[in-house]
């Protein structure tokens, strides 16, 4: 199994850490995350669109014109779909984008996401974020660059952890997830995924497997 270097939440060595294989040693499965992740998106799309058809345009009840003598062609509606203010043809209606996808493959998707960031070195655990019962967003830009990470950062936060949630929400750069959502998805789009020895996946740990949108 890979170690990593344990942190303390000033930036000392405290030790290192074991990453579990099967969360952070798999062969990155890039079909399967290429999946996961368009299911994910997929999912977040509201599919509230909609168009008026014909029928549904208020007017044009009335027929604009006789049908024949007038040069013109025939016409029974000022709402057909040719008709500025007419009804729009083959339009969009609400529709539910869902994707099912199997629980294997998130999972699959998951631990591919976690292992390339692992193989980059990319992955940070700290013993505890230090804050203390109080929030402190100077406290956590402390805390990340004592660390060594930048750029866009995943902030993994155990889902009854108010404090490390509001102390880290403020930067711009910075995305906190309790450790329940965690997804392959938000994993690729940062480029370091920040623990604590409490929310680093293991075997023994619970099975993040549901995707959360």
């Amino acid at each position: 199994m890979a170690a990593v270097t344990l942190r303390s939440a000033a930036g000392a060595e405290a030790g290192t850490v074991e990453l579990d294989a099967a969360w952070f040693g798999v062969q990155p499965n890039v079909p399967v995350m290429h999946q996961v992740v368009t299911a994910q998106l997929a999912n977040r799309r509201s599919g509230t669109q909609s168009t008026k058809t014909r029928a549904e345009v208020s007017g044009g009840g009335a027929k604009p014109w006789k049908q024949k003598g007038t040069g013109r062609a025939r016409a029974g509606s000022t709402r057909a779909p040719n008709w500025s203010g007419g009804g729009v043809a083959l339009g969009p209606k609400p529709r539910s984008y869902k994707q099912r996808t199997p629980k294997k493959m998130i999972r699959l998707a998951l631990t591919s996401a976690l292992s390339d960031r692992a193989n980059e070195g990319k992955v940070a655990v700290v013993e505890s974020w230090g804050f203390g019962e109080t929030p402190s967003t100077k406290a956590a830009i402390a805390l990340l660059s004592a660390i060594g990470v930048s750029g866009h950062v995943l902030v993994v936060v155990r889902p009854d952890d108010v404090v490390a949630a509001k102390s880290f929400r403020n930067l711009p750069e910075v995305h906190v997830l309790p450790s329940s959502d965690l997804n392959a998805y938000d994993v690729l789009c940062s480029d370091h995924v920040v623990f604590t020895s409490e929310t680093l996946p293991t075997t023994a740990s619970t099975t993040p497997v549901e995707v959360t949108v």
